[in-house]
């Protein structure tokens, strides 16, 4: 029994009961030989119990195996504009902060200045903070703030080392406050259908969890 639960990843480990019935406005569940090996989902905004789950500035993060991050893109040049999102990993095989140079920012047109914010859940692991480093260093024009929730494997030197290469490669590396998970729910999360927006509601330890986490981040850098 527990074999097989260890083959077939749980919702739970999403966020959600495991029988997710209760949205009736959530797409059934795909059955999973149906899914291609590999997919990015993308969305306006992401569900709440994800939110909540994903994004909670713990120092044990058991089960939030999962990267999720909410992006904002604003160019100025040819290809002005903004745009906005979120990304998370699916089926590991490609890292959420990976995808989004896949997807999101294939390319950096020239002539046009990039200024992008990552929320992400936590800090990259090393081999996406050597892309994050390497696609700073090939455009001049992208400007990348990355805020995140909680420090991945901090403790490890070559995860430090990893950050350390991010930073001088130009990339503003920040822990989340409370005020940062406050605008990632109003502006990434979905709100119920014709309710009120909900407020957000910090956990009782966020600000700690952000001091304890910030210290670190600066011994780090």
């Amino acid at each position: 029994e527990m074999a097989e639960k260890q083959e077939e990843p749980s919702n739970a480990q999403n966020g959600e009961p495991d029988n997710a019935e209760e949205g009736e406005g959530k797409k059934k569940k795909v059955k999973r030989e149906d899914l291609p090996p590999f997919e990015i989902v993308t969305g306006e905004r992401l569900p709440a119990i994800f939110f909540k789950f994903q994004f909670r500035n713990v120092e044990y993060s058991s089960g939030r195996n999962k990267t999720f991050l909410c992006y904002v893109v604003e160019a100025q040049g040819k290809e002005s504009g903004t745009s906005r999102g979120y990304l998370e990993d699916e089926h590991a095989a490609a890292h959420a902060e990976v995808a989004f140079f896949n997807t999101i920012l294939p390319r950096c047109e020239p002539g046009t200045r990039y200024s992008v914010t990552w929320y992400v859940s936590s800090s990259p692991c090393v081999s996406c903070a050597q892309r994050v480093t390497d696609t700073l260093r090939r455009n001049a024009g992208l400007r990348l703030t990355i805020m995140v929730g909680r420090l991945f494997m901090w403790e490890e030197p070559e995860v430090q080392a990893a950050l350390r290469a991010m930073k001088e490669a130009g990339c503003k590396l920040r822990i989340m406050k409370p005020q940062d998970f406050e605008y990632v729910w109003q502006n990434f999360v979905e709100q119920e259908e014709g309710e009120e927006a909900k407020a957000f509601v910090p956990w009782e330890d966020i600000q700690e969890n952000f001091q304890y986490y910030e210290e670190k981040l600066a011994e780090i850098l």
